[in-house]
């Protein structure tokens, strides 16, 4: 991929660090931030923990209008929906992937071939390009990603490591 389609590059890992690579879905992040839902501790420590052990996120751009969206829908809040998207957006393994012409149809033929909305298509179009494993709390974008990339939960994710 030219350096042009990226929005912002970040630091590669060192050579053999034994890190491991995550496409993590907006599901996580939008998990982490409501403690009132299900599954939050365990989202909130994956996020932690791969800050900790600062692995690579390569994630769509598309990540940062759904923290916004689902957050200020959730909570009523739309400078803290603002806020907490713009800070994911910062945090520094994080890198944005654009959405370029190629990328799209990617995931065009991933979500029309395995079934897939398309935001969640564009996510596993991500983690089949950078190797990574995608990390989501939607039950069946997990299951119909499968057949592409490695797909987890948090909890299966923490309990890889």
């Amino acid at each position: 991929m030219p350096p042009a389609a990226r929005v912002r590059r970040r630091p590669r890992p060192a050579k053999g660090s034994t890190n491991v690579r995550y496409t993590i879905d907006a599901s996580v992040f939008v998990n982490a931030f409501n403690p009132h839902e299900p599954g939050h501790a365990e989202s909130l420590r994956l996020l932690a923990t791969v800050q900790e052990h600062a692995d690579p996120v390569i994630v769509p751009i598309l990540l940062v209008p759904e923290i916004a969206s689902a957050v200020a829908r959730a909570s009523a809040d739309s400078p803290g929906a603002r806020q907490y998207a713009r800070a994911t957006a910062e945090l520094p393994h994080l890198t944005l992937v654009s959405l370029t012409v190629a990328l799209a149809r990617q995931a065009a033929d991933l979500a029309a071939g395995h079934g897939l909305r398309g935001a969640d298509a564009v996510y596993l179009a991500v983690a089949r390009r950078y190797g990574t494993t995608l990390v989501s709390r939607d039950d069946e974008q997990r299951a119909r990603g499968s057949a592409v990339a490695t797909c987890q939960t948090p909890e299966e994710a923490l309990n890889a490591r």
